[in-house]
This record gives C-alpha cells, sequence and structure tokens, in this order.
C-alpha cells in the first residue's frame, strides 16, 4: 500500500475483533491518495496536513470518521451524527467485510467529496459558546468567584463547551455541583476537561 505510515501500522496488526474491516477500511482511504498519520491513537488520513477521515474501531461496529462529516453531500443516508452534542464530524460505520467492500466506490466518493471541501476551505458554521445551556448552579458559582470567571473565560470556546456539557448532563443538581466543584481546580489552572 502507498502511503502508509510505519506509526500506524500496530493499529492494523493488534489482532482487534474488526482487524479485516480495517484493513479494508485503510486500503480504500490510502487508494484515494491521502496520507497517513497517527493521531489519538488512531490512523488519520489526511490533505495537505489537514483531517480528513479517521479509522477507529468500538465495540460493535468500526467506523470512518469525517472531521467536516456535516458539510458533505449525504445521497446514501449513511453518514451519522454520533451524538447530538457533535456539531461537524459524521461517522460511518460497519459491521462486516462485505459491506464495506460493496460500498468501496461509495467510500471513495465521500472521501473525494470531503477533500474537495477541505481545498475549497470550506468551515462549517458552529454553535457559539454561547448558546450552550450553562446550568444554574455554575452560574451561581461563577457569580461567587470571580477569578473562576475569569479563568473559565480564559478558555478556549472547545473547552468551554467541553465543561457546560459536562456540568449540564446529570439530571440531579447535587451530581452538577459535585462535578463543578472537582472540576474548578483543573479550570482555574487553565486546562480543559480532558487535558
Amino acid at each position: 500500500m502507498n502511503n502508509t505510515n510505519p506509526k500506524a501500522d500496530f493499529y492494523f496488526a493488534k489482532g482487534k475483533p474488526w482487524q479485516k474491516e480495517i484493513e479494508q477500511l485503510r486500503a480504500i482511504v490510502l487508494d484515494c491518495g491521502l496520507e497517513e498519520e497517527l493521531k489519538w491513537g488512531s490512523p488519520c488520513y489526511v490533505y495537505k496536513k489537514k483531517n480528513i477521515v479517521l479509522i477507529h474501531v468500538f465495540k460493535e461496529y468500526c467506523a470512518y470518521l469525517f472531521f467536516k462529516g456535516s458539510l458533505l453531500n449525504d445521497p446514501n443516508g449513511i453518514l451519522i451524527q454520533q451524538t447530538a452534542n457533535v456539531q461537524v464530524p459524521r461517522q460511518i460505520r460497519f459491521t462486516n467485510v462485505r459491506e464495506i467492500v460493496k460500498l468501496a466506490p461509495v467510500l471513495k466518493a465521500y472521501i473525494y467529496e470531503a477533500i474537495e471541501v477541505e481545498k475549497a476551505g470550506i468551515k462549517p458554521a458552529l454553535k457559539k459558546t454561547t448558546e450552550f445551556k450553562m446550568p444554574e448552579e455554575f452560574k451561581t458559582v461563577l457569580g461567587k468567584n470571580s477569578k473562576l470567571k475569569k479563568a473559565f473565560e480564559a478558555l478556549t470556546p472547545g473547552r468551554q463547551r467541553a465543561y457546560l456539557l459536562h456540568f449540564s448532563t446529570p439530571k440531579q443538581a447535587k451530581t452538577r455541583e459535585s462535578r463543578i466543584e472537582k472540576c474548578t481546580p483543573q479550570i482555574l489552572e487553565g486546562k480543559g476537561l480532558n487535558d
């Protein structure tokens, strides 16, 4: 295979449950002329250093993850938004090699379109941080702690959104308060939720 990266080889040699499927996905994406890199512990395929598609595995399926998937046409209805909070990336999920082989021409079309989106420099419209719900408990804490408020506002928008989602997910106020308390030192250090 052309354009393979030795750093990513381990991913395909692990003996995972999806071994044959991800090898087929690799062959298809490399046939589209993308460079293979290793990012976030998974094979990532780039065009001029811009992320196009990632291969990853889950318990129930393996998948292509298109970084700008929401900008792609989806005439086959196969792009999946992982959760309601995922704004731009989209997955195509697979559970066997036969479906991958059968869909190969379609998958290549999606990959080529993703490359064209990148070449055109199209940027997705993202929800602003202010559009994310801020739990009352966090508003109260920020109102009482100006240092925390300043530190939170200094975080990148992505880090702010991650915290807001993390804080607003629990149904019980007690759990929301606990999460806020646990994350306060991290926010004060200028770190994101997963840093």
